[in-house]
């Protein structure tokens, strides 16, 4: 029978198939349908300190400034002692998987200032996080801003958080680092246990009768998923990092191919949102079949062989073919060249 376990940040999983960050993990029992279908861990929806921030504006607003330019109720603050925060909810939503669920939970966190990634990784770890994802979107749009700059932002939080939480921390990045490797290699040596590639970043549209800048959601598609396997390939053996690949894996066969490049896990959103938990019951069942077809007997034998270290033709990972997979382009036969 082939082993499919593996091994990330540090947690022991049944198999390489760990839904990420959706809607999937907002109650209980939805959580509870993934784990049924197989899931090996799960990735909470990120908590996101502005959204934190927002409420309690509002909550000073609308409940502790009720007297403002109304004299009489200076002493008559009538305040619902039942609401519960956004902040609260989401803990309470991390104590109630950790109840129902049998599979590690890794909490997502998106803050915005130093004071709040510390507080609140704080919080996830005391609700009872296994793990804890940090969601940084930075959006580099200063002209002040060097590479250095930015990286620097994520190399002080994280030296930040691993002095006050103990559980393990993997960041999620964006492809848009001048130099990836070498910013991972950073990482690793402030002592971050993982890195997950890449995050989708999700782009304002243009609307051309109003002329307004709207937000536009996009799921993502199998095309995505070869950027992630080419930087999976060229970081595994270069660093001693929990690799996660994430964005754009919808098939089991693009699932393999990130594991023989290197990866220790394959994070599923879309194709679950698309799909439903069943999918992930049908690429588990695929993986396994494809595994034992090609005389594998581990998840752990496969991983990395086709990495860029271990290809039979490392350059293909990078610039050698570049000229010759354009000239292999032809044009359909009635488009006149």
């Amino acid at each position: 029978m082939v082993d499919l376990t593996t091994t990330y940040l540090g947690l022991k999983l049944a198999h390489p198939l760990v839904p990420s960050a959706s809607p999937f993990s907002k109650d209980a029992d939805t959580a509870k349908r993934l784990e049924d279908a197989g899931a090996s861990a799960i990735v909470m929806h990120s908590l996101f300190e502005e959204k934190i921030e927002s409420e309690a504006q509002q909550m000073d607003r609308f409940f502790f400034n009720q007297s403002i330019g109304v004299g009489e109720a200076d002493s008559f603050h009538p305040v619902p002692d039942n609401i519960q925060s956004y902040q609260e909810q989401y803990l309470e939503t991390v104590r109630s998987l950790k109840s129902a669920l049998n599979i590690p939970v890794i909490a997502s966190l998106n803050g915005s200032s130093l004071s709040g990634w510390i507080d609140y990784s704080t919080h996830l770890q005391q609700a009872g996080a296994d793990a804890l994802e940090l969601n940084i979107y930075h959006l580099a749009a200063n002209i002040n801003d060097s590479s250095e700059t930015v990286e620097n932002r994520y190399i002080e939080v994280l030296q930040a958080l691993k002095s006050h939480v103990s559980i393990p921390i993997t960041m999620k990045l964006s492809p848009q680092f001048s130099s990836p490797i070498h910013f991972i290699n950073r990482l690793e040596t402030a002592g971050v246990n993982g890195v997950s590639l890449f995050n989708r970043f999700y782009q304002p549209d243009i609307d051309l009768e109003t002329l307004d800048v709207i937000p536009k959601l996009e799921l993502s598609s199998t095309s995505e998923a070869l950027l992630r396997i080419r930087w999976i390939a060229l970081l595994h053996g270069r660093v001693n990092l929990s690799l996660a690949v994430t964005g754009g894996f919808h098939q089991t066969p693009d699932v393999i191919k990130a594991l023989l490049a290197g990866a220790d896990v394959v994070h599923l959103c879309s194709v679950l949102l698309k799909e439903g938990a069943g999918k992930l019951t049908q690429m588990r069942n695929e993986l396994e079949q494809w595994l034992d077809e090609h005389e594998y007997d581990s998840i752990q034998q496969l991983k990395g062989s086709v990495s860029q270290q271990h290809a039979i033709d490392p350059s293909a990972y990078e610039r050698a073919n570049y000229i010759q997979v354009l000239d292999s382009y032809s044009s359909p036969k009635s488009v006149l060249r």
